[in-house]
């Protein structure tokens, strides 16, 4: 076999692996799913084209020669995420031990030094084989190089003929086509109004970009293509400059340093063992008794067996390992006995007996929603998926294999769930014993939350559809009218949802200030805009106009959408959502509901009580300022909290040196948003554009307010230095947020963990406690034998759906709940009302 030099375009891939998969991090934090994606990739490759060289070419973080052609160029790309950015170091690493060596170029991409290595590989007779996501690298296609697409499932191999038949133009002409076309990702204009079909059509027509501008009439282009041809000359020819993969990289001038001699088995292991990725290590072959470290190998699930419901049940030991799924009305369930897999169809109402015996599955709230219907109720001691979320809160996602992967890579990930979840839970139990205090956030919280949680979704929310239809339909009126507004003081119509022609018609035509205009044209988002709200009135009711515009797609026709045969609303509560430990909701969001602004809180009218029955809204007051105050143990705050002061009044008065009864609205909303703000970890750049004053105020600010509260001054520090040392923070019930963002060597990296680690204590524990008051709220109404269930958490809120004659008792239980749903030095404060839809229960 002749000698082939493998070259990976490691950006590209890198990123296709960072954007593929979700929520994969060592218990520490770190993301590692760029990481996990890029191995396999460079596995997969590896094993297709068994290279003699390799190479791995990365971008260098700084301009390049095409910045100083195009001040534009890439200018609109947005940074490289911090959660990929950390980890570039590893995949630097993880390359090297797989046998590749790291090409870099200061001055020049990825591209440029894969065009080069490419070049001199085949003038030293070795065939190149470029690996990218990046259809860019197809104009690199020459005899001996060839281009291998990557994608999802299966890759695909270019070489010159294959790419000719595809696209009618040899791979030479490839750039030509891309400098009419232009590409927007890059910020490289092209020729405004040609695109892909037509720039390949005259290129195929004319051969070359010089010879279609030498003569555009013999390339057979209409009048409106040629206009378009010679008004955009001069950009077309930037265009290509841009475009062009350079092939003369400096530094590169031999294959040899490249030869490779495949994995390091050692250094590899080692890597994945480092970054928890325990599934790649047989996966690569790095288990056996010649391992440095021999790792167990993959255990054999025993086979199924199908049986009757009721020998399933007398086969269950004391307590029951089971997976369960519901099927047409069909329950389908699965349980590990003595080592066995038995599994049985049937109703719910089959298996009941199972339990009341202690359970133990994956995914407690799917269970429980499948055992309600029929009354059963499931005594549920252990859940895999809740210890996997405790332990690692990062992930976001948890499905049995990725569980496995991380926990016990000696299981095969494809394995029956039932027989995962019983080798799992030992595992996942003595882990559990060393976070904290993961077992009683576990047994206390998590599970039994997890059964507030199926109730809530079951129940859902009353919606007015009708009334929520006019309302929506009000709406588009009033957007209707605003627009006609602007197009009347503009003097002409456009189209208002374009940036590109909204900016032209603010800051050409009316002459507004601006910011610099890129080849896309002038930024038009909010931030731009609120900064410009004094230039001109029109800037106001554009804003006002995205406003509505949203409140009405997004709430006011997909809400009624959304609504069951009954006219409610059940959205799906998500329990492993944040690393804080809030609980987040999709279809609908309902933590997304706007309650700034007259109209967002107008939508709040819609959700309403059924004939009979009303809602009793509960809402903590200042939850995450009196926790701060408890767990700083700050002297000046909580006796601020204890006088039953307003603390943004006190704040206000000690911060700006005046008397509590000259402290102005304005001086109040300032304490107020540095109050929150400090809880956020805000810093003065971020208080700076709140406030809309200086840098050097906001500073101000910040510094007399920590020398008000020398107590939380002491508790930020404190905490940020314990997480630095621990490499994560607890909340004052013990549950950890990993911040590996600390050990960075980017200091915007680090700046963006230490206001992590400043806030996640405050919010965990406000997430916290309100967990701990739903779990009681739900005892306590079930046991008075109240017509009454809760409904909805949105934050630091909670709805109950009341009997109407029990509503001051429900308001009684509701409050006593969350006032008393831990045990604290600062009171804390629960705002209680009752009406017939939200907006009325909320006052």
């Amino acid at each position: 076999m002749s000698d082939r030099f493998l070259i990976i375009d490691g950006n590209s891939i890198l990123n296709r692996a960072f954007y593929g998969i979700k929520g994969l991090s060592t218990k520490n934090g770190l993301p590692t799913n760029a990481l996990f994606g890029f191995a396999k990739i460079l596995k997969r490759l590896t094993d297709a084209y068994n290279p003699t060289h390799a190479a791995c070419a990365f971008d260098v973080h700084a301009p390049t020669f095409r910045h100083e052609m195009s001040a534009a160029y890439k200018a609109n790309r947005t940074g490289m995420p911090d959660e990929l950015r950390i980890q570039l170091p590893y995949a630097h690493r993880l390359a090297e031990a797989m046998g590749f060596a790291v090409a870099e170029a200061a001055g020049y991409e990825g591209d440029d030094v894969i065009g080069t290595l490419a070049r001199i590989s085949a003038e030293s007779g070795v065939d190149a084989f470029i690996a990218t996501g990046d259809r860019d690298s197809l104009q690199l296609l020459a005899p001996k190089v060839s281009v291998v697409l990557i994608k999802t499932g299966s890759d695909e191999l270019y070489d010159e003929a294959r790419f000719t038949a595809e696209y009618g133009i040899a791979p030479t002409q490839f750039v030509d086509v891309k400098a009419l076309m232009g590409d927007s990702s890059d910020n490289i204009p092209g020729v405004a109004g040609i695109g892909e079909k037509t720039a390949l059509k005259l290129i195929a027509a004319r051969g070359s970009l010089d010879a279609l501008y030498a003569d555009i009439a013999a390339s057979g282009a209409t009048k409106s293509v040629a206009e378009k041809l010679e008004a955009g000359r001069d950009s077309a020819f930037l265009s290509r400059r841009l475009a062009a993969i350079c092939r003369e990289a400096p530094g590169f001038d031999s294959v040899e340093p490249y030869r490779t001699e495949g994995f390091r088995g050692g250094e590899l292991r080692s890597l994945f063992k480092e970054l928890e990725l325990f599934s790649l290590i047989p996966a690569f072959g790095l288990s056996g008794e010649n391992s440095e470290e021999v790792v167990t190998e993959k255990k054999k699930a025993p086979e199924a067996r199908s049986v009757a419901p009721a020998e399933l049940i007398a086969a269950a030991a004391d307590v029951a390992v089971i997976s369960i799924s519901l099927e047409n009305d069909i329950v389908k369930l699965s349980l590990l006995a003595d080592g066995e897999i038995l599994s049985s169809e049937g109703t719910a109402a089959d298996f009941a007996p199972l339990f009341s015996r202690p359970v133990v599955c994956h995914d407690a709230k799917k269970l429980f929603s499948i055992l309600d219907p029929a009354g059963i109720e499931a005594n549920v001691v252990f859940d895999t998926m809740l210890a996997a979320y405790l332990l690692s809160p990062g992930d976001s996602k948890y499905p049995i294999g990725k569980v496995v992967g991380k926990y016990a890579p000696e299981l095969p990930a494809d394995a029956p769930e039932v027989w995962l979840v019983g080798e799992l839970r030992g595992v996942l139990e003595e882990k559990l014993k060393d976070c904290g205090e993961g077992i009683k956030l576990l047994s206390d919280m998590e599970i039994p939350l997890s059964r507030v949680l199926c109730d809530m979704e079951r129940a859902g929310v009353l919606l007015d559809v009708e009334g929520l239809s006019a309302f929506s339909a009000s709406l588009l009126e009033t957007e209707t009218a605003i627009a006609a507004g602007i197009y009347e003081r503009v003097g002409f119509t456009f189209n208002l949802n374009s940036p590109k022609q909204l900016g032209e018609v603010l800051f050409e035509t009316l002459g507004l200030p601006h910011g610099r205009k890129t080849t896309l044209g002038y930024s038009t988002d909010a931030d731009t805009l609120k900064g410009i709200r004094y230039a001109d009135p029109i800037v106001n009711e554009i804003l006002r106009y995205r406003e509505i515009q949203k409140l009405r797609s997004t709430y006011g026709d997909a809400l009624a959408a959304q609504a069951d045969e009954s006219g409610r609303v059940h959205t799906t509560f998500n329990q492993c959502g944040t690393a804080t430990g809030r609980l987040s909701s999709v279809d609908p969001n309902m933590q997304n509901i706007p309650v700034r602004g007259e109209l967002g809180r107008e939508l709040r009218r819609y959700f309403c009580a059924p004939e009979g029955k009303v809602l009793v809204d509960a809402d903590y007051s200042q939850i995450e300022l009196r926790l701060l105050a408890a767990i700083s143990g700050d002297e000046n705050m909580i006796g601020a909290f204890a006088e039953g002061a307003d603390i943004h009044t006190s704040t206000a008065a000690q911060v700006f040196h005046v008397a509590p009864e000259d402290v102005t609205p304005q001086l109040r909303s300032r304490a107020k948003a540095v109050n929150f703000g400090i809880v956020y970890g805000i810093g003065e750049y971020s208080l700076s554009q709140d406030l809309g004053i200086s840098r050097r105020e906001a500073k101000e600010y910040i510094e007399r307010y920590l020398a008000t509260y020398p107590g939380v001054a002491r508790y930020l520090d404190e905490t940020v230095e314990n997480a630095r040392k621990t490499g994560y923070t607890e909340t004052m019930f013990g549950r950890r947020r990993y911040i590996p963002e600390l050990s960075s060597r980017n200091r915007n990296v680090v700046a963006f963990g230490e206001r992590v680690a400043r806030n996640s204590p405050i919010q965990g524990s406000a997430a916290d406690v309100i967990k701990l008051a739903m779990i009681e709220a739900r005892r306590r109404l079930a046991a008075s034998g109240i017509d009454a269930r809760l409904i909805l958490q949105v934050h630091d809120e909670l709805i109950v759906e009341a009997n109407e004659g029990a509503a001051d008792e429900v308001a009684a239980i509701l409050r006593e709940c969350m006032e008393n749903a831990v045990k604290c030095p600062v009171l804390l404060r629960a705002d209680v009302s009752v009406g017939k839809t939200w907006y009325d229960a909320k006052g």
